[in-house]
């Protein structure tokens, strides 16, 4: 599994971040990502879910969250 830590950055850099991951991205590729930003924690769940991916959110004690994302896993429709 690999791992995409954003923390250090704030909106809108995160998502440009990951929008390039996924373009190199390969099917089934499961990705943990980190996000810290507020912005960021709000919009890239929600921007995942509008492409129709699966993600499973993890909020941390340090006010960080985890998303799980497998990369062409769509939401049944």
């Amino acid at each position: 599994m690999e791992h995409l830590d954003l923390t250090p950055w704030r909106c809108p850099e995160p998502l440009i971040r990951l929008k390039l991951w996924l373009r190199e991205a390969k099917s089934g590729q499961t990705v943990t990502i980190r996000l810290a930003d507020a912005g960021s924690r709000q919009d890239i769940p929600a921007y995942l879910q509008r492409l129709g991916h699966v993600v499973r959110l993890r909020q941390a004690p340090d006010n960080t969250i985890f998303l799980q994302l497998v990369v062409g896993a769509k939401q049944p429709s």
